[in-house]
């Protein structure tokens, strides 16, 4: 279905992603509090994530345009955020890159091989998965980028975000992996 509660839930993600970038540009907030509310924010939306799905199943409510819906708006909600932690100066310039053009060519390829039905051969594995959630701890350390009881959570977020190239990069190459038996065989 287009509109059922666990679909809107998904629709918020996207939604929040205005709403976080235009904390940071608000003219009169402090630094501490844009930081503050974009963490709380993303954290509310991120746990959309998990909400939509289980709801999904839970209500019976799954539907092909959740499922495909689900994944582009968790990559709209990341992308936007690191692309505002490099503005911010809190990301480097190439983990955004590394982020950013692994998102693009996994869909691109998960696209083709659903054009030529091997939608299967690039089905969502546990490194991609692992990648995901180091992502989502990552950001609100960055966002927050405060010591919080002897916890500095830039140096943390840093950390992470640094993890989750790496774990970008590996599921970037294990989905390429498993789609060239079907690259090939298509070359023939």
């Amino acid at each position: 279905m287009f509109f059922n509660l666990p679909t809107l839930l998904t629709w918020a993600r996207i939604a929040a992603i205005p709403l976080i970038v235009a904390v940071f540009h608000w003219p009169g907030l402090a630094l501490p509090l844009q930081n503050a509310l974009a963490t709380g924010l993303f954290i509310v939306f991120a746990l959309t994530d998990w909400a939509d799905g289980y709801l999904a199943r839970r209500l019976n409510q799954t539907s092909a345009f959740g499922a495909f819906l689900d994944p582009v708006a968790d990559k709209f909600l990341v992308c936007a955020c690191v692309l505002e932690l490099v503005h911010l100066d809190r990301v480097h310039v190439f983990v955004a890159l590394i982020i950013i053009g692994r998102e693009i060519a996994i869909s691109a390829l998960r696209e083709w091989m659903a054009q030529i039905g091997a939608v299967k051969s690039v089905a969502v594995h546990m490194v991609g998965k692992a990648k995901t959630a180091t992502q989502m701890v990552a950001i609100p350390f960055l966002l927050y980028d405060a010591v919080v009881l002897g916890v500095d959570t830039r140096w943390w977020g840093t950390v992470l975000i640094w993890a989750a190239a790496v774990l970008t990069v590996w599921s970037m190459v294990y989905y390429l992996n498993k789609a060239i038996p079907e690259i090939r065989a298509r070359a023939r």
